[in-house]
C-alpha cells in the first residue's frame, strides 16, 4: 500500500514537472515570438519610432515668390519680420511679472498693452503668445543682449507678404492667409505646414504652384536630454517662383486715380490684339498689408468684410445695366440679321410707343433720318429701338453671344466672374429668373429696353472691353490675361475668329470713329494733346437696382490697328458718360501717350 502511495506521488510530482516544463516553454516561445515581431517583423516602424524621439527638425520657410509688372517693378514681395514671443508653460504668472517691467523698461514698451496681450493668451490656451510684432533693429540687439534672463521667451523670425503700393490693384493681385487647422488635413500632403501662407484670391490664388515655394530644414540628432549631439543633414528651402504680369504699373496708378473722386466703378486697360490687361482697377477698394497681421482689428475686419460697400468685390467682373455702349451689339444684330444692311436710314423721333410706354429719344427732339455711323455719333435711342424690335430679341442674344456675353471671360482672378444677363425669349418664358414658367412672357417694351442696353441686359466691364475688342482687332474674341503663363490654363484660348461680317465690323468701327471726332465724346479731343485717331462709345445707364445712373465710356486707339483699349465706368454716377466716364479713359490715354512718346 506504501509503495502504491509513493508511486502515486511520485507519477503526480512527474506530471507536474511536465506541465511546468510545457508552459514554461510555451512562455518563452511567446516571449520569442514577440521579440521576433519587434525585432525582425516590425523592425522599421519601431526604428522609426525611435528616430523620432532622437532626431529633429529645424524647419526652413520658404520665401514666396515676387509679383512683378510688366516691366520689373515689384508690386508684390516677401520681407522678413521678428516678433518677440512667450511660451506660457515655461512662465509663470508669477515669473512674468518680473519679466514684463524688464522687458517694458529695455525695449521702450507699454506695461498695460504687455500685460493684455499675455492674459489674451493665457485666457485662450496658447501653447506661444506674440507679445511685440515688427521688433525693430535696436529692439533685437537688446533682447539678444539679455535673453538668458528671459526663459520661455524668444524672438520668432516670420517670412510676412509685403505689398509695398497697398492698395493698389488689390482685385487683381490677391492676398494671402494663413491656412486654417480643417484645410492641413488636406492641404499637409501637399507639403503645407500649419499656418502657411497660402494664396485666397486674385493672382496669389490663380499662381499658388508658382509662388509658393518648398520647405526646408536641418536634420538633428539629440540625446536622452534633448541636447543637440550633431547635424545629420540640410536641406535649402526652396524660393517660389517669380511671376511677371501684363500689367503696367504707370497705368494702372492712373486708373486707380481715375476712380478716387468717385463712389464706386472700374477701369480696364487691355491690348485688343491679345487681351493683355495692362491695367484692372476697382473701387471701393482695400490695403492687402491688413491680411499680413497678425491682429487684426475688429473696426478694419468689419469695414473689410460685412461693409454695404463691398470693398473686396471686383466691379470689373461684376455685371450692371451697360447703357448705350451695348448699342454695337444692336447694331450688328440688324446687319447680321439682313433685315437692316448697313446701308439703312431710319426716321428718328422725340419717342416711340411700344406697349403701353413711349420712349424717348435722350434729347426729346430726334435727329433726323440717319444711318447707323451717325446713329452711333450722336447716340440715338430711337434708332436702335427700331433696329431691336426689328430683328427681335433672340436675334440679339444671338450675336451677343458671338461677343462673349453670359460667358466667364477666362481670366485667371475669374472666381467672381459674373456671367451677366442677356434677355430671350426662352428666359421670359421660363419665368425669367424669379417668375413661374409660362407667366412672364416676352413683352413689347422689354425689346426698347434690350436695345439700348436696359432693364434686361446686365454685363460686366471686361465683356464689355472683349466685345470692342473685336471691333478693334477687326474681328477676334480673345481672352484677356495677366500673366502669359495664364496661357496655359485650361480656360484660355487664342483669338477666336468670329463670325461676323467684316464690312458690318467696318460700319461699327466708322461709327466709334464719328463719335469722338464731332458726336458725345467729342470732348476727347479737348486739350494740347497729341493723340492718335481714337474710336470710343459713350453711355449713361439706369440702375436696375434704382439708384443712381451708371456712366460709361469705352474707346481703343489708335483707330486702326489698335494698341490700347480702355473701358471706364463710374457706378451711380449721374450725369452721363460722357462728363464722368469719358475724362477717366482721357487721363488714361495720356499716360500711354507720354509712355510712347
Amino acid at each position: 500500500m506504501k509503495n502504491n502511495k509513493f508511486n502515486k506521488k511520485l507519477v503526480q510530482l512527474n506530471n507536474q514537472h511536465i506541465i511546468i516544463l510545457i508552459l514554461s516553454s510555451f512562455a518563452f516561445l511567446l516571449i520569442f515570438l514577440r521579440l521576433f515581431f519587434l525585432q525582425v517583423i516590425n523592425n522599421q516602424t519601431f526604428k522609426k519610432m525611435s528616430d523620432q524621439n532622437r532626431i529633429r527638425l529645424i524647419a526652413t520657410e520658404p520665401i514666396r515668390g515676387k509679383i512683378l509688372d510688366k516691366n520689373g517693378e515689384v508690386l508684390v514681395s516677401s520681407k522678413l519680420e521678428y516678433s518677440l514671443l512667450i511660451k506660457p508653460q515655461f512662465v509663470t504668472e508669477t515669473k512674468w511679472q518680473e519679466y514684463k517691467y524688464s522687458l517694458a523698461n529695455f525695449l521702450n514698451l507699454e506695461i498695460e498693452k504687455l500685460d493684455l496681450k499675455y492674459y489674451d493668451g493665457i485666457n485662450n490656451q496658447k501653447y506661444s503668445i506674440t507679445l511685440v510684432d515688427n521688433l525693430s533693429v535696436e529692439q533685437i540687439i537688446k533682447f539678444k543682449e539679455n535673453e538668458d534672463n528671459f526663459l520661455g521667451i524668444e524672438i520668432l523670425r516670420k517670412v510676412k507678404r509685403d505689398y509695398p503700393y497697398k492698395t493698389l490693384g488689390a482685385h487683381a493681385l490677391g492676398y494671402t492667409s494663413a491656412i486654417t487647422n480643417s484645410e492641413y488635413k488636406i492641404l499637409s500632403k501637399k507639403g503645407y505646414r500649419l499656418n502657411d501662407l497660402i494664396g485666397r484670391t486674385g493672382v496669389e490664388a490663380a499662381y499658388e504652384n508658382y509662388l509658393r515655394g518648398e520647405w526646408g530644414g536641418e536634420m538633428i540628432e539629440v540625446n536622452a536630454n534633448g541636447n543637440v549631439q550633431k547635424s545629420l543633414g540640410i536641406k535649402p528651402s526652396k524660393k517660389g517662383k517669380d511671376i511677371t504680369l501684363t500689367i503696367d504699373l504707370s497705368l494702372q496708378k492712373v486708373a486707380e486715380k481715375v476712380l478716387q473722386d468717385k463712389k464706386g466703378g472700374a477701369v480696364i486697360v487691355m491690348d485688343p490684339r491679345d487681351g493683355a490687361i495692362r491695367a484692372i482697377a476697382s473701387k471701393p477698394t482695400f490695403n492687402l498689408n491688413f491680411f499680413t497681421k497678425d491682429f487684426k482689428p475688429e473696426k478694419e475686419y468689419n469695414e473689410l468684410f460685412f461693409s454695404d460697400s463691398k470693398p473686396l468685390f471686383n466691379r470689373a467682373l461684376n455685371a450692371y445695366d451697360p447703357g448705350s455702349v451695348w448699342k454695337i451689339v444692336t447694331a450688328l444684330a440688324g446687319m447680321e440679321s439682313g433685315k437692316f444692311p448697313p446701308n439703312t436710314t431710319l426716321q428718328t423721333a422725340p419717342c416711340l410707343v411700344y406697349g403701353s410706354q413711349c420712349f424717348r429719344e435722350h434729347n426729346d427732339e430726334g435727329f433726323g433720318a440717319i444711318g447707323y455711323e451717325d446713329a452711333l455719333r450722336v447716340s440715338s435711342n430711337t434708332f436702335f429701338y427700331q433696329i431691336g424690335y426689328g430683328v427681335g430679341v433672340d436675334e440679339i442674344n444671338r450675336i451677343s453671344k458671338i461677343l462673349g456675353f453670359t460667358k466667364l471671360s477666362g481670366i485667371e482672378i475669374g472666381d467672381q466672374e459674373d456671367r451677366g444677363l442677356i434677355a430671350s425669349s426662352k428666359w421670359a418664358e421660363n419665368g425669367r429668373g424669379w417668375g413661374k414658367p409660362g407667366k412672364t412672357p416676352w413683352v413689347p417694351e422689354d425689346i426698347a429696353s434690350m436695345s439700348i442696353g436696359q432693364f434686361v441686359v446686365q454685363t460686366t466691364p471686361m465683356q464689355i472691353a472683349r466685345a470692342y475688342a473685336v471691333i478693334a482687332n477687326g474681328g477676334y474674341l480673345v481672352t484677356p490675361y495677366l500673366s502669359k503663363l495664364g496661357k496655359e490654363n485650361a480656360s484660355y484660348k487664342q483669338p477666336i475668329k468670329v463670325d461676323i461680317d467684316p464690312k458690318h465690323l467696318q460700319v461699327i468701327r466708322n461709327g466709334l470713329s464719328k463719335v469722338v471726332q464731332s458726336g458725345t465724346g467729342v470732348s476727347m479731343n479737348y486739350g494740347s494733346y497729341n493723340f492718335p485717331p481714337i474710336s470710343g462709345k459713350t453711355g449713361t445707364a439706369e440702375d436696375a437696382l434704382g439708384g443712381p445712373d451708371h456712366a460709361w465710356f469705352v474707346c481703343f486707339a489708335p483707330s486702326e490697328n489698335s494698341e490700347l483699349l480702355v473701358v471706364a465706368f463710374a457706378e451711380n454716377t449721374p450725369g452721363g458718360g460722357s462728363v464722368h466716364a469719358l475724362p477717366m479713359a482721357k487721363k488714361i490715354l495720356e499716360e500711354w501717350h507720354k509712355i510712347n512718346n
